[in-house]
């Protein structure tokens, strides 16, 4: 499967290492520091997990928070437990000289698990699609201007292919369309069996509802 994907996309992968490695040299690496600062935030899709925990906190946005956590969890087990094993394919600076004079350059970062898909690109796009569904249109659509800077930043550090960015960028949206249509059914049981005391506060505690209590105020102790 890797040689296929080397052999089928190679003018696509080398073309654009090509072009970022040209920008990065005519730009003396102006960009090298903010793909590495958007790299980070989608390490191990930690910032992600976090968002959903939080989400999760309000009766109001459980249900997308959720939604957000199955969709990052769905595309973790497909991502780091079946593809990269399955398809095991070894990092670009790895496989090439001379994408390993371009990682070089950029003073790209070791790893020691397979490349495809981008478990970054992964993380990002079952997030942001996961949020698109929940949430406003209007503004929810921003969430993939990082997607693609995150996608753009794997490959300018040498990281991913620009096949491997491609292939989290499917996995996290098909991850993102799974948990929604989980979510609803949990939902619609916990609603069904609302009158039970677990559903009911599955359903309606609120992080909030611990900081609108107003504790009493102490009785008066003389000390003698």
């Amino acid at each position: 499967m890797a040689e296929w994907l080397n052999n089928t996309f190679f003018g696509l992968d080398n073309g654009v290492f090509n072009a970022f490695h040209n920008l990065a040299e005519s730009a003396g690496g102006f960009f090298t520091p903010l793909f590495r600062a958007v790299s980070i935030i989608g390490e191990k899709g930690i910032i992600f997990f976090v968002l959903a925990i939080v989400l999760m906190l309000f009766a109001k946005t459980r249900k997308s928070g959720v939604c957000v956590f199955g969709a990052l969890a769905i595309g973790a087990i497909i991502t780091s437990l079946i593809l990269k094993n399955t398809v095991a394919r070894v990092r670009p600076y790895l496989a090439s000289a001379e994408y390993a004079e371009f990682w070089e350059f950029v003073g790209g970062k070791t790893s020691d698990s397979y490349c495809f898909p981008s478990g970054h690109a992964t993380m990002i796009m079952a997030a942001m699609t996961a949020m698109f569904i929940c949430f406003s249109k209007k503004w929810s659509w921003v969430g993939f201007v990082g997607v693609l800077l995150m996608g753009v930043s794997r490959v300018y550090l040498v990281a991913h292919y620009t096949t491997d960015v491609i292939g989290g960028i499917i996995v996290g949206a098909v991850s993102a369309v799974a948990a929604y249509f989980i979510t609803k059914l949990i939902f619609f049981l916990l609603e069904k069996y609302k009158d039970k005391k677990f559903c009911a506060w599955c359903l309606n505690s609120d992080i909030k509802s611990l900081f609108n209590k107003k504790s009493l105020p102490d009785d008066d102790v003389e000390i003698k």
